[in-house]
């Protein structure tokens, strides 16, 4: 059984467009709070020419939405646009997931995933582009499928630049492998193309990746003091969920996976004491000060009734990112949910 299989279809989810009361006061007081914005799981938040860019996953699973703003706190406000909505049959039709915006070769790129319209859970990666210069109000193309080696479950698509290359980095389950999804990294030499053979990074293989599904995905890169930090989340998406993480020296050989170090234990947990349950599938963005933010989403509960992917209450949090003296990241547990100190 796949990971998101579900026994019951026609589940009617409640539309969540806003941010939460604290976030929209503090926005309107010039700061951020948790939680940033209501119903947006897998939220993506992208700095580029002087604006801040949100997308993430909706309840409904049915399009990819974008806002803007001059500032984080602003995020929490900002008019939400809909710049693809699933077609009603077909290919593409099924759950749409976990969507990220990107600049680079002079254009906007959105990865996301979505199934098909009769299976809703074949899921592969697609590529939208544009070449507005305001991605909310652009004309946006389809350029197709990521292609890779396999034609299987594939999700969760991020891409970075480190030494002059632009790279993609992945989930997706391999044939012959027993697992849900592992990660797996790349050179490109188009936004739908890979320039060399993937290399397998991580598979889920410890106690903590493999509570109730065996998943390695969300993975986001950090370069910062002379590494490379690639967090990623594991297990269910309930309470369990959690992100973990592989380092690289900067100026290693990173499609070798030798070169890579995995953390045995996740780097970043539910807290009972903030009751803030199932953190994960992260981003980073610095904010208008130039400081590192964590961006997650996250329950504010623990418990759920049915399928915990169908639970519509994951937010959008957003909090600083702390260093230890050997340069590594601390991102220590979530935050209360109120303005950010």
């Amino acid at each position: 059984m796949r990971r998101r299989e579900i026994l019951a279809a026609g589940l009617a989810l409640p539309v969540g467009m806003g941010a939460s009361s604290t976030g929209a006061a503090a926005a309107r007081k010039g700061g951020a709070a948790n939680p940033l914005i209501l119903q947006r799981a897998d939220p993506h938040i992208l700095r580029q020419g002087g604006w801040y860019y949100f997308t993430g996953s909706v309840p409904e699973y049915d399009r990819v939405v974008l806002r803007r703003a001059r500032t984080i706190a602003g995020l929490a406000t900002a008019p939400e646009v809909v710049i693809w909505q699933r077609p009603a049959s077909g290919r593409m039709a099924g759950y749409i997931w976990a969507p990220e915006l990107h600049f680079f070769d002079g254009r906007w790129h959105i990865y996301f995933a979505a199934g098909d319209g009769d299976q809703k859970f074949r899921i592969r990666t697609y590529v939208l582009a544009s070449s507005d210069s305001n991605p909310t109000n652009a004309k946006w193309s389809l350029l197709g499928q990521l292609e890779t080696p396999w034609d299987s479950f594939t999700l969760d698509c991020t891409s970075f630049a480190h030494r002059g290359r632009r790279y993609l980095c992945w989930a997706q389950t391999e044939p012959g492998i027993a697992t849900n999804s592992n990660l797996y990294l790349a050179p490109i030499d188009t936004p739908t193309t890979l320039a060399a053979p993937p290399v397998r990074l991580t598979v889920p293989t410890l106690e903590w990746e493999v509570q109730g599904y065996k998943v390695a995905e969300g993975p986001a890169v950090l370069a910062r003091n002379g590494r490379l930090f690639l967090t990623y989340s594991g297990s269910a998406t309930d309470a369990r969920y959690c992100m973990g993480m592989l380092t690289a020296r900067a100026d290693a050989d990173i499609m070798d996976a030798g070169n890579w170090a995995k953390s045995p234990v996740p780097v970043f947990a539910s807290s009972d004491r903030n009751s803030v349950y199932g953190p994960g599938h992260n981003s980073f963005v610095v904010d208008e000060r130039g400081r590192d933010l964590l961006v997650y989403h996250g329950r504010d509960y623990r418990e759920i009734a049915g399928n915990p992917l169908f639970d519509p209450n994951r937010h959008a949090r957003v909090q600083p990112i702390r260093y230890r003296p050997d340069g590594t990241p601390d991102f220590g547990e979530p935050v209360a949910n109120g303005p950010l100190i």
